[in-house]
């Protein structure tokens, strides 16, 4: 080991290292990449900042100028990366380090100025390193050295894309690190894609996994499960504590709770910002807070010091969060407890939980209200304060207590005192309890007052009652019935709390402009008459009598119906001949042409007929081929706006005037108003007869408009 990093140990009370410190500083692996998996709290961080000592440092333990950054850590999360920063700090500040990071969240500016200074250790998160290595922000070609923090939980968290962009922008010829408390088969992929003949490193903790973990499961009632941790929190008295739960929801109400009943919490969460976070966990060291309440994301990979209790305020989803969870601590060789809250219907899960997990748990309760006092009073025997040397000072306030109070008087309120400033225990069901509603508290005498504001000013008491409390100064609780009625509302407020609320809305009674208030003298009085009993109605009186029906004479009797006939289902119509069809009616303003109605051999060319001679038929423009006029059995055409041929093909609509021709009135049709050219005129679309037989009504033929006729069905 360098000179420079012993004595840094030495510095910072290191007598002996752990064993993963141990397995990744051992000469034979001084150059070698390494696959390292090692349970939470082992003391990682410090041993792969040993490990990198000999592959950055010179011979004399020295780093040289700060130009481009010569080794990279990257962990998960932004608080697992500040606390490896910390660590690293302390380890080569004799060697001359000069750090930098590239933390999501941090100031980029800051940043920016601390990489363009130059920097011989970059601390990152995957996500901010590879934006900076994109931009160019970075210079990665001096890199000799990359380690993996929680390698597994990056894996999860997707940053594996990210994590090979970054490698792959590194020299070949540096040292991979991989630290993960699990390798599973993505871990490993990733160590064959990017590490060169890694050495696997597999540090077991002596008596098993967490063997410095208590584990406990706390049977609890439905509905007591917030209960039991303030009572596991008020017995354990421990110096630093961590509530986990799933959902920001639930860390947020579990720290409001935690707050009103007198404990220093702080919260950990995602919802926070990155300056929010850091202000918790530095609570946390600096003894300002002793619990938090934290999510399993936010809390990942921090070491809290003295963490000495770890409560599962909800069951975690899988073996490994319970692991990460309980890791937090019985750190470094130090003790600790993961207590876990298990109602009745989640026992089969716990137990599962502890099973995958390969952990043992104590299967108890959550401390009565008798254990916790009980424990407060040895907690005061046992107090130091007891063995410290009195004070001159003391010693005369000692006096004058003695010559005013009897010493038992003295040890009571000394006594009175010391449960005064701690949060009063919990009293809790049995765990095989059914949940049922607690009594609520009468609410006891009270005064009534009229407000000026009733039903038809649409008055609610969901807005009511947040307005009287903050203009009368009192909670809720000092509120009791609310009754609004059409024009006023009658409030209900305890005696107790009256001259408190008269003196904070003032002498005008307006708890808000526009709004008056009034006391009353007695109750009002709010019954709508008395309600009469069940089984009897009130009389209504005798009922009149009803004149006679007058006579309608018998009903005429009718015939019996005929049965019905059994008929066979009707074959299929024929189609009619063509020549049965009525004679087709000319048209007053043209002469009926010499071709009988059911002659179409004009229509078959093969057949020698052809086009009516006058009106030969014209290619379209672009048009080749022996046959440019469309086959009959054609799809219909569409009609375009100004009746020119559509691109479908088939002969357009209407009849289109002759281009270069303007359009005018069809002869002996008077003149009407004309339509804009290009309207679209959906009703002359083309649709196939309908009705009667062959499409005609009342024995008329179906009148053409425009186009040619419907294809007719082949059998």
């Amino acid at each position: 080991m360098m000179q420079t990093l012993r004595d840094a140990l030495d510095a910072r009370g290191y007598d002996t290292l752990t064993p993963v410190q141990e397995a990744v500083t051992a000469a034979e692996l001084a150059e070698r990449d390494l696959l390292v998996s090692a349970q939470t709290g082992s003391g990682k961080t410090v041993g792969f900042g040993l490990a990198i000592g000999p592959t950055i440092l010179d011979e004399n333990g020295q780093l040289g100028r700060a130009a481009a950054p010569v080794a990279l850590a990257i962990a998960p999360t932004r608080e697992l990366a500040s606390q490896v920063m910390r660590e690293l700090d302390w380890l080569y500040r004799g060697a001359g380090a000069r750090l930098a990071t590239a933390i999501g969240g941090m100031e980029i500016r800051d940043e920016r100025r601390a990489l363009d200074r130059g920097a011989h250790i970059v601390v990152a998160t995957p996500g901010r390193l590879a934006d900076y290595v994109r931009r160019g922000a970075i210079d990665l070609s001096d890199i000799r050295a990359v380690v993996l923090d929680e390698a597994d939980e990056m894996l999860d968290l997707g940053f594996r894309e990210d994590l090979e962009f970054i490698l792959s922008a590194c020299p070949e010829a540096r040292r991979t690190l991989l630290f993960s408390a699990t390798v599973p088969p993505a871990i490993a992929k990733l160590a064959q894609d990017f590490q060169n003949d890694a050495e696997r490193v597999v540090v077991a903790t002596k008596g098993g996994q967490h063997a410095d973990i208590s584990y406990r499961a706390l049977q609890v009632a439905q509905g007591d499960e917030e209960a039991a941790i303030i009572n596991t929190l008020r017995h354990q008295d421990a110096t630093n504590a961590i509530v986990f739960a799933n959902t920001r929801a639930t860390v947020a109400r579990l720290t409001a709770r935690l707050s009103n009943r007198g404990f220093s919490v702080v919260s950990l969460s995602g919802e926070l910002t990155q300056n929010e976070r850091t202000h918790a966990l530095q609570a946390m060291r600096d003894g300002r807070a002793r619990i938090c309440v934290a999510t399993d994301v936010a809390a990942r990979g921090i070491d809290l010091p003295d963490l000495e209790l770890v409560i599962h305020a909800e069951l975690p989803s899988n073996a490994e969060t319970l692991l990460h969870r309980s890791g937090r601590t019985g750190r470094a060789g130090r003790k600790g407890v993961s207590a876990l809250i298990v109602p009745m219907k989640l026992r089969k899960k716990a137990e599962r939980l502890l099973g995958t997990a390969k952990l043992s748990a104590d299967w108890t309760v959550p401390p009565s209200a008798e254990d916790i006092l009980a424990a407060d009073e040895a907690r005061l025997l046992d107090d130091p304060v007891w063995n410290a040397e009195v004070t001159e000072d003391a010693k005369v306030f000692a006096a004058k207590l003695l010559d005013r109070h009897a010493p038992e008087t003295i040890a009571a309120a000394y006594l009175a005192l010391y449960r005064a400033r701690r949060s009063a225990p919990e009293e809790l069901q049995a765990p095989d309890a059914k949940p049922q509603k607690r009594p609520a508290e009468s609410f006891g005498p009270g005064k009534w007052f009229s407000l000026s504001v009733g039903r038809n000013e649409r008055a609610e008491a969901r807005w009511l009652l947040p307005l009287l409390c903050r203009a009368g100064d009192i909670s809720k609780d000092a509120i009791g019935a609310i009754r609004i009625q059409e024009t006023e509302t009658f409030v209900e407020i305890a005696e107790a709390s009256v001259p408190g609320f008269l003196r904070a809305i003032g002498p005008d009674m307006s708890p808000e402009e526009g709004l008056k208030m009034t006391a009353l003298d007695a109750a009002p009085d709010l019954s709508r008459g008395p309600r009469p009993e069940r089984g009897q109605r009130p009389e209504r009186g005798p009922r009149p009598e009803r004149s006679d029906r007058p006579d309608r004479g018998p009903r005429p009797e009718h015939a019996p119906r005929p049965a019905p006939e059994a008929t066979a289902p009707a074959a299929p119509a024929a189609p009619a001949p063509e020549d049965s069809r009525p004679p087709r009616k000319p048209r007053a303003d043209k002469p009926a042409g010499d071709k009988p109605r059911g002659d179409k051999s004009w229509k078959k060319p093969e057949a020698g007929g052809g086009k009516p001679e006058g009106k030969p038929w014209k290619k379209r423009d672009g048009e080749t081929g022996d046959k440019p006029w469309k086959k009959k059995d054609a799809k219909p055409f569409d009609r375009s706006r100004d009746g020119a041929v559509s691109e479908r093909g088939g002969k357009p609509g209407g009849k289109p005037f002759k281009p270069g021709a303007k359009p005018g009135p069809r002869p002996g049709k008077p003149e009407g108003p004309s339509k804009p050219r290009g309207a679209a005129d959906t009703s002359r679309r083309f649709t196939p007869p309908t009705g009667a037989k062959n499409g005609t009504k009342a024995g008329k033929p179906a009148a053409r408009k425009g186009g040619f006729d419907a294809p007719k069905r082949r059998d």
